[in-house]
């Protein structure tokens, strides 16, 4: 139902501060509503000992028609990913984790199918892992479960996927990570407060003024990113600016100077050429795309953010559907 999707309202909570909801709005998603009026797309919290260090979980379900290309400007973050592509009685369930992605990611959607996905704080995912390694080594990189966390992981896919009941997934995730004991570790804390002090603050525009603000050197700073969250504070500083840019993008008649202004760009090209470098179009012409796509049905509420089932709501039609395996 795309009505509970999270493609409008408030950005992200902050790092560990145990907010109620999750967050609704699409950054990344490239042309999200006209995805979310295809795909069944909920984020769902995490049990309350685990969101110091994971964002949101995010349920897909897709029944489709006709097969559909999804893309998303990836976050600065490592994704857990569990899917079903194909009918249950058909296709085996997957796993793997995915590091942060460089460039866009593209998927295409066909049939039925099912993901349930756990988006980790960037920083946060090293915490889990049954031995330290730095997040360097992920990036651009897909690892099967078991690589990421021993012999445990090769049972998760089917564990999480299996139920029909939504609650019943989320709280089999739940056990699953929660059985990893991950352990709080300052350098991570300080990597996820300084990667979502980036995230929110548009003040926060060169990476000299986010080391002094942290009261570490230049290079200290490089490497407890690489180590923590596996891209640079700079790579970091320019896909939410580029994030931003792409949610405030919605329509043919959007001021791309000022725009370029409020988010700090030296001038509407220096804007310009970040956004189609990193997105693949001009934001002129990715805002004329999104004007032309469907939107998803007007949205009744916010879903309850740990109710255990997700049900249409009387009235409010599921969409053609169509999932993504990376969404933010």
């Amino acid at each position: 139902m795309a009505g509970r999707s999270g493609h409008a309202g408030s950005g992200s909570t902050g790092p560990g501060d145990g907010g109620d909801a999750p967050r609704r709005d699409t950054r990344g998603i490239v042309q999200g509503p006209g995805l979310l009026a295809r795909v069944d797309f909920r984020r769902r919290l995490p049990a309350g000992p685990l969101r110091r260090w994971i964002e949101h979980y995010w349920l897909i379900d897709w029944d489709l028609e006709q097969p559909y290309v999804a893309r998303v400007v990836p976050h600065p973050c490592v994704n857990l990913v569990l899917e079903r592509r194909g009918p249950a009685d058909a296709v085996p369930a997957t796993g793997l984790v995915s590091g942060v992605g460089t460039g866009v990611f593209s998927t295409e959607l066909k049939s039925v199918g099912r993901v349930v996905g756990a988006q980790f704080r960037p920083g946060g995912f090293r915490p889990f892992l049954p031995a330290p390694r730095s997040l360097a080594q992920f990036t651009g990189k897909r690892l099967a479960l078991d690589e990421a966390f021993g012999p445990a992981g090769a049972v998760l896919p089917d564990r999480v996927l299996e139920p029909e009941r939504e609650g019943e997934r989320v709280a089999a995730l739940d056990a699953f990570l929660l059985s990893l004991r991950p352990a709080a570790d300052p350098a991570a804390e300080q990597a996820m407060a300084l990667a979502h002090r980036v995230r929110t603050d548009r003040s926060v525009l060169r990476v000299e003024h986010l080391a002094a603000a942290a009261g570490l050197s230049m290079r200290s700073l490089q490497r407890l990113f690489a180590a923590y969250v596996g891209v640079t504070p700079k790579w970091t500083i320019l896909r939410y600016r580029v994030h931003e840019a792409m949610e405030r993008a919605t329509g043919p008649g959007t001021d791309w100077a000022r725009l370029a202004a409020e988010l700090g760009y030296s001038d509407q090209s220096h804007l310009i050429r970040e956004f189609t470098a990193a997105v693949g179009v001009s934001p002129a012409a990715y805002a004329r795309a999104a004007a032309a796509e469907p939107r998803p049905p007007a949205s009744p509420g916010p879903a309850d953010p740990r109710s255990g089932d997700h049900a249409p709501e009387p009235g409010h039609p599921r969409p053609g559907a169509g999932g993504q395996d990376r969404l933010p």
